[in-house]
């Protein structure tokens, strides 16, 4: 793929990494692809950061045809800069491109271009242990009319922004509150697929939570209201007894790259790892017989996220001891230590630019 590039004139003055946080601060440039039925994926460019400009009937704005993805660039010790299984961000956006109709990306052109903007803008991956340069691949269908139809036209985009460490005081356990009202999808709808609309419909929920002193709520699922899926923005996972347990993928439920690698290390640690219905009834039933060990979120900005408590039903209850996990802080020491180059990668997942 030939992408143009075409440089700022004004380059901006990266901010101290105490002070970058999450989101706020972006690079110089973006990349900017288009997409029509006549000549497919054209037009790959790298431009200087800036607003973009929509037609006022364009799809995204009425329909919501619009999938994002996310994924971090590592600082290694050696200086070099390093991607964590960029490959299966690429593979997930073009299964959330297939269930909201927009065009797929060519794995290997959505490598390169993931690459180039990197090495492009090399000089905002922060260099402190836990900071990172948060890439935020998206797509949305562009069309010019109203009417609820397949994309025709559609836009490509990457940004990037410096985002200081999220445990930047150390971890602290969260509390959850489990929503018996609104859910987050169903079966059948776009649960697995990473969309604009997920998010938005979630919003509600993470209010409510929010009035009552809890950080996230923990979804049902959304046919019997009775298993458990994901909390908040994450995947979840729960040490009951000698068994981890975490939601299998029914479709309703993201499939988190996050996710995908705690498995993966758990099972090589040796712990038996289950991917089934777990329903809220033996969730609050291991809580009251202190079965229940840990409980925490995996996703890509926390990478975990332990639990400290869990509410339903006005009771409150306190998961292990309130803090963080012993397998928790080991699922955190060695998934961070892989991406950011401080211990081996046995699993081949680090891609190194």
């Amino acid at each position: 793929m030939e992408i143009k590039i075409t440089k700022t004139t004004t380059p901006s003055v990266m901010p101290p990494e105490e002070s970058l946080g999450f989101g706020k601060v972006f690079t110089d440039h973006m990349f900017i692809m288009d997409y029509n039925d006549k000549q497919g994926w054209h037009d790959a460019r790298i431009v200087p950061f800036g607003k973009i400009s929509l037609h006022p009937a364009s799809t995204v704005l009425h329909y919501g045809a619009e999938i994002f993805e996310g994924l971090k660039a590592y600082r290694r010790a050696d200086g070099g800069v390093q991607l964590f299984r960029p490959m299966e961000n690429i593979k997930r956006m073009n299964r959330s491109a297939e269930r909201m109709s927009l065009p797929l990306l060519e794995e290997k052109d959505a490598l390169q271009i993931l690459e180039t903007f990197v090495r492009l803008e090399e000089r905002f991956v922060p260099k402190s242990f836990g900071t990172s340069l948060y890439l935020r691949p998206y797509m949305f269908g562009n069309d010019e009319s109203l009417g609820v139809h397949a994309v025709h036209n559609a836009t490509f985009m990457l940004i990037a922004s410096p985002s200081g460490s999220y445990y930047a005081e150390g971890i602290n356990p969260v509390n959850i509150m489990i929503e018996s009202e609104d859910v987050r999808t169903v079966r059948g709808g776009t649960g697995y697929a990473k969309c604009g609309g997920n998010y938005a419909a979630s919003t509600r929920a993470g209010e409510r939570a929010a009035k009552m002193g809890y950080s996230q709520v923990l979804w049902l699922d959304g046919v019997e209201r009775k298993y458990i899926e994901e909390v908040g923005a994450m995947n979840v996972m729960f040490k009951i007894g000698d068994e981890i347990v975490t939601p299998e993928l029914t479709g309703s439920i993201l499939p988190g790259i996050t996710r995908k690698s705690c498995i993966e290390v758990l099972k090589d640690l040796g712990y038996k790892v289950s991917e089934r219905l777990l329903s809220v009834d033996e969730l609050v039933s291991a809580l009251e017989s202190g079965e229940l060990k840990e409980a925490w979120g995996c996703g890509t900005a926390a990478v975990v996220s332990p639990i400290g408590k869990l509410a339903y039903n006005d009771k409150e209850y306190v998961v292990g001891n309130g803090g963080i996990g012993e397998v928790t802080q080991k699922l955190y020491d060695i998934l961070t230590g892989i991406q950011w180059g401080k211990i081996e990668d046995k699993f081949n997942w680090i891609h190194k630019l």
